[in-house]
């Protein structure tokens, strides 16, 4: 069972990777296969209640791949973790066969809720380097999530999302309308700031003018001082 595992992780790293010469080769140097192999030898122990060997095993998988899944996670065989630095899947993470994960990439939870609150990423998806995939939804079948994404809500399958938040910009190859959602909060928080940024400056003008006029009063009753004193000398 776990060589044929070990097979499907080493041939899925080979069809997704051209850099990749051969199996030997990848299953010598390849950090992700390496992370693999040892998470299912952690999540055994975790599925024998052996949970403080698991996250020493996990540990010491993250110490020499840079890896961190959690032993509780559920990826099957034929997944893909190119490069790996930085990857961090948690404890109700699934990952069906034939995704691929970049470096960098984050399947977490968004707070300190209990049950399901890592994200079930399906067969064939495409998670880019640096995205944070956050909370127990779903992303769909043959999905790509973009370079540096952040995603909080359930992905469709076949779907394109970019951006932060992360917003679906393609279906099935089919563009997408780019609306601004409702209630968008970083959006508000935009628009909130500039209103008072052009508030700030128009009473800063509303300042100006009024020390400016200050100025010349004070000017003009100076000239007119200087003035009354030389002809009161003279």
């Amino acid at each position: 069972m776990f060589f044929a595992r070990l097979r499907k992780d080493i041939a899925a790293a080979k069809a997704n990777d051209p850099a990749a010469r051969n199996k030997f080769e990848i299953w010598l140097t390849y950090s992700g296969v390496h992370a693999l192999s040892w998470h299912r030898f952690a999540n055994r122990l975790y599925r024998m209640h052996l949970k403080l060997l698991a996250r020493m095993a996990s540990q010491f998988a993250k110490f020499l791949t840079g890896i961190e899944i959690h032993p509780a996670a559920k990826i099957a065989p034929g997944v893909f973790i190119d490069h790996g630095a930085g990857v961090v899947i948690g404890e109700t993470a699934e990952v069906e066969e034939g995704v691929v994960i970049y470096q960098g990439v984050t399947l977490g939870g968004t707070g300190k809720q209990v049950g399901k609150r890592h994200p079930t990423i399906r067969r064939n998806a495409t998670i880019s380097s640096g995205a944070k995939v956050l909370g127990g939804f779903t992303v769909g079948e043959g999905a790509k999530i973009g370079a540096g994404a952040v995603v909080l809500k359930e992905v469709p399958p076949h779907a394109t999302v970019v951006g932060v938040p992360g917003r679906v910009v393609r279906i099935c190859g089919q563009k997408q309308d780019l609306l601004p959602e409702k209630g968008d909060p970083i959006l508000s928080e935009v628009c909130f700031l500039r209103e008072r940024v052009f508030e700030l400056e128009e009473e800063l003008q509303t300042l100006r003018h009024e020390f400016d006029t200050a100025l010349h009063k004070k000017a003009v009753v100076s000239a007119e001082s200087a003035e009354d004193q030389t002809q009161g000398d003279a």
